[in-house]
C-alpha cells in the first residue's frame, strides 16, 4: 500500500482504465488516502497490518509463561472477573485489572503443573459498569461455545487441548480457475439430523473430488445460536460452530481437503452481528456503541442485527484479527465476504435500485469507514497470505471493488455475479421458452466491469431456500417425484427440464465469469427446498439435509445431471476457460435461439430452441483446422437422445462468417449444447461442404 497522499493530481490506474471514473477522482483519491493513513497509523503502532491482526495472541485466553493470560476490552466497565467451573463460579476470586483504555488483564499461574482452568470447562465473565450495573457475558474472543438442550443461549468453553492438531498436508497452490462447491456442514448429512465435520470429510468430500470442484466454500462456521439463520447471525466470531464438531475436527476436514488439492474458503460475516446480549457482542460492556454504531445507525432494520463501527481502533483490531485467526489457525485459503453491499452504503442497499450510473457509487450514501475496513482487510490478507483469495458478495456493481489497492481499488479478487441467477429464475418464472432473448442472456452473462473478475453461478443457497425454488424445481416441479426413474418413459416435462438444466449450467460456467459456483446438491438437480427446523414444520430436519443417493443412483435421471456436471468441470480443468480471456460471442440469433462463442480455444454452440434442430448449421470460428466433439449435452449418459455422431470430425472452411475468418457446419439439435475443440494437426477440409455430424 504505497502512500501517494501528497500527489493529489495523480490519476490512479482505475481512472486510466475507466475514463467514466475520472469525474469522481476526488472521491476515489480520498478513499485511497483514508486507507493509507489508517494503515500508516497501524504500522506505527504494531509494525504491520499482519502483526496488528494477531490480536488473538494477546486478547482472550492465551498460554503464557507457565500460566493463562486473559485480556478483554470493556471500556464502560469498572470491574471484570472470571467465573466458571474452575473456581466453582466464584465471582470475586479472579478479578482482572484495567488499563487506561478499558482493557482488563488477569494472569492465572499453573497449579501443580496444570492449567488453572481445565480444558473443555465452562467459563464466563462477570462485569460491573461504571454506573454500578452488573451482568454475565461470554468472552468476546472465546474459541468455543456450545448449546445445551435446556438453555436458550450459548455457553463459553475454555478450549486448550493438551495435544494440538498436527497438520499433514500443505496448502494447495492458489486456484486460478475456481470451481466452488458451496456447502453447509449441518445440511450435508443424508439423515434428518445435523451433519458433522467428520461426516463431511468421510462421505461428502470424496463426491466433491470426483465431481471436479477445486474449492469448497463453507457456510455457517462462525458460531451462531440460531441454527436457521444459515450462520448469518454470528454471536461468537472466533468460535467454530460446535453443532458440527470440535475445532480439531474442522482442522482435520480442511487438512483432508488440502490432501486432495482442494482449497477451502470460509463464508465470513463481518457485515453485521447478532443482536443477542447474553451470548453475543451486543451490549457487551453495557452500552450499545462498544463494537457497533450507537443509535439507529447501529441497527439493520431488515436483518434485525447490529452494525459494526468500522472506524474504531479496537473494532478494526477485532475484525482484522478474526480474519487472520481463521486463515492462520484453521488454514482457510480464501474468504467470501457476505453482505458487502450492506457495508458499502449507509442505506445498506435497502429500497435502493442500482442503475449502474456512477454517481450512485460515490458521495454521501457510501460508508467511507466500511470501505476503508474492506480495503485494509484485503491488504492484510494478501500481504500476509500471498495466495489468499477474497470474494465480495455485492449486488450493486461498485466500481473498483475487485481492483488492487495499488491501482485505486478496494482489493477483492472476485465479485459474485448476482445478476445471473436472478436472470435465470426470472426467465423460468415469467417467460415462455420460445420467447427467451438470446442477446439479453448473453448481455447478463458478460456484463462485468473491466479487469474485475466474476464468480458466475446459476444458483447458490439463496435460490434453494423455502419460499423459492431451485432451477431444477422450476423446470420439473412435481414430476421430480414421479418422473426421474429410467424404468418409466421420459415425460416431456422431465425431458425439457434435464435438457435446459444442462444448457443453463454450461453457458453460465463457460460465459459468465472467471469462476463458477454451485450450492451442494444442485449440480444433480436436488429436489425440494431448504427448510431448517422450526415451529412451522414441527422442528423437522427432513428438508435440511442432502439426498446424495439420488445423484449416485444409475436408475435415476438425477445421475445424468451429475454425469454432465462431472464432464463439464473436467473439461474446464483441461482447457482452463475460467482463467482465459472473456469469450468472443459471434452469434446471438433470436429467431433460431442460437448462441455461439469461443473461449480458451474451444467452440461453444447452444441451441435453446424448444423444437427446431438444424442440419449443416454454419457457425463462425477464428482458428482453422479440424475440430472434434469434446462435450455433447445430448449424450445418453447425460440423459440425452444421442442425436450427434461423435466419430465424425468437423473441418473448417475458408469462408468468413459472423465476423470470424473461418466457419464450420454442424448438426445442432434442439435444446442441445455442443463443445468442439481443435486438434493439433491443422487439416484443411477435403470437401467444401464440411461435416455436420448428424447421426
Amino acid at each position: 500500500m504505497t502512500d501517494k497522499t501528497d500527489k493529489t493530481d495523480l490519476k490512479l490506474q482505475v481512472e486510466i482504465d475507466d475514463p467514466y471514473l475520472q469525474p469522481f477522482h476526488q472521491q476515489i483519491k480520498e478513499r485511497y488516502d483514508r486507507a493509507a493513513q489508517k494503515k500508516a497509523e497501524i504500522v506505527a503502532h504494531s509494525g504491520s497490518l499482519g502483526d496488528f491482526a494477531r490480536g488473538y495472541e494477546e486478547y482472550g485466553f492465551n498460554r503464557k509463561d507457565g500460566g493463562i493470560q486473559f485480556k478483554e476490552w470493556a471500556p464502560n466497565c469498572s470491574s471484570l472477573a472470571l467465573t466458571g467451573d474452575f473456581n466453582n463460579w466464584n465471582r470475586s476470586s479472579h478479578v482482572a485489572q484495567p488499563d487506561q483504555y478499558g482493557v482488563f488483564t488477569i494472569f492465572l499461574p499453573d497449579v501443580d503443573g496444570r492449567p488453572a482452568i481445565p480444558h473443555n470447562t465452562k467459563i464466563k465473565l462477570f462485569l460491573t459498569t461504571k454506573t454500578g450495573e452488573s451482568f454475565d457475558r461470554l468472552p468476546t474472543w472465546i474459541s468455543r461455545a456450545v448449546l445445551e438442550p435446556t438453555k436458550p443461549f450459548l455457553e463459553a468453553i475454555y478450549w486448550s487441548p493438551p495435544q494440538p492438531y498436527q497438520w499433514k498436508n500443505p496448502r494447495p497452490p492458489k486456484v486460478t480457475n475456481p470451481k466452488i462447491y458451496e456447502v453447509h456442514i449441518g445440511m450435508a448429512s443424508e439423515k434428518p439430523e445435523i451433519g458433522s465435520f467428520d461426516n463431511f470429510r468421510t462421505n461428502v468430500l470424496p463426491l466433491v473430488v470426483e465431481t471436479g470442484y477445486n474449492v469448497i466454500q463453507i457456510m455457517a462456521i462462525m458460531e451462531h445460536s440460531y441454527y436457521a439463520s444459515f450462520g448469518y447471525q454470528v454471536t461468537n466470531f472466533f468460535a467454530v460452530s460446535s453443532r458440527f464438531g470440535t475445532p480439531e475436527a474442522l482442522m482435520e476436514m480442511i487438512d483432508a481437503a488440502h490432501g486432495h488439492g482442494i482449497s477451502v474458503y470460509l463464508d465470513v460475516v463481518h457485515s453485521h452481528a447478532s443482536k443477542n446480549v447474553a451470548d453475543g457482542l451486543n451490549q457487551f460492556d453495557g452500552t450499545d456503541h462498544q463494537y457497533f454504531h450507537g443509535g439507529p445507525r447501529g441497527f439493520h432494520e431488515l436483518w434485525d442485527s447490529r452494525l459494526f463501527n468500522y472506524g474504531h481502533w479496537e473494532v478494526l483490531r477485532f475484525l482484522l484479527s478474526n480474519l487472520r485467526w481463521f486463515a492462520d489457525v484453521y488454514k482457510f485459503d480464501g474468504y467470501r465476504f457476505d453482505g458487502v453491499t450492506s457495508m458499502l452504503y449507509r442505506h445498506h442497499g435497502l429500497a435502493t435500485g442500482f442503475s449502474g450510473h456512477y454517481h450512485e457509487y460515490f458521495g454521501k450514501d457510501t460508508d467511507d469507514e466500511a470501505i476503508m475496513y474492506l480495503t485494509l482487510a484485503n491488504e492484510m490478507l494478501h500481504s500476509t497470505f500471498p495466495n489468499f483469495v477474497t470474494i465480495a458478495e455485492d449486488v450493486s456493481g461498485m466500481p473498483t471493488l475487485c481492483r488492487p489497492y495499488s491501482e485505486g481499488g478496494i482489493g477483492f479478487d472476485y465479485r459474485l455475479a448476482m445478476a445471473i441467477p436472478d436472470k435465470w429464475i426470472k426467465l423460468l418464472k415469467e417467460t415462455r421458452d420460445e420467447d427467451w432473448n438470446m442477446g439479453n442472456i448473453v448481455f447478463t452473462l458478460t456484463n462485468r466491469r473491466y479487469r474485475e473478475p466474476n464468480i458466475a453461478y446459476v444458483e447458490s443457497h439463496d435460490q434453494a431456500l423455502v419460499g423459492d425454488k431451485t432451477v431444477a424445481f422450476w423446470l420439473m416441479d412435481k414430476e421430480m417425484y414421479t418422473g426421474m426413474t429410467i424404468l418409466e418413459p421420459l415425460s416431456p416435462v422431465v425431458d425439457r427440464g434435464i435438457a435446459l438444466h444442462k444448457l443453463i449450467r454450461l453457458v453460465t460456467c463457460a460465459l459468465g465469469g472467471e469462476g463458477y459456483l454451485t450450492f451442494m446438491g444442485n449440480e444433480f438437480g436436488h429436489p425440494e427446498w431448504i427448510d431448517f427446523p422450526r415451529e412451522g414444520n414441527n422442528q423437522s430436519y427432513n428438508y435440511a439435509r442432502r439426498q446424495w443417493n439420488l445423484g449416485k443412483d444409475g436408475l435415476l435421471r438425477y445421475s445424468h445431471l451429475r454425469n454432465f456436471e462431472i464432464a463439464m468441470l473436467h473439461l474446464e480443468d483441461e482447457y482452463r476457460w475460467l482463467q482465459s480471456e472473456q469469450a468472443y460471442v459471434s452469434t446471438k440469433h433470436e429467431d433460431e435461439k442460437i448462441i455461439v462463442f469461443e473461449r480458451a480455444g474451444l467452440l461453444f454452440i447452444f441451441n435453446f430452441h424448444p423444437t427446431r434442430s438444424y442440419t449443416d448449421y454454419r457457425v463462425g470460428v477464428q482458428k482453422p483446422g479440424k475440430y472434434v466433439t469434446v462435450l455433447d449435452s445430448d449424450a445418453l449418459e447425460f440423459g440425452g437422445h444421442k442425436r450427434i455422431n461423435h466419430e465424425v470430425p468437423h473441418f473448417t472452411q475458408p469462408k468468413p462468417f459472423a465476423t470470424r475468418e473461418h466457419s464450420i457446419q454442424v448438426y445442432i439439435p434442439n435444446r442441445v449444447a455442443l463443445v468442439l475443440a481443435p486438434v493439433k494437426e491443422n487439416v484443411v477440409a477435403p470437401q467444401q461442404n464440411g461435416s455436420s455430424g448428424k447421426k
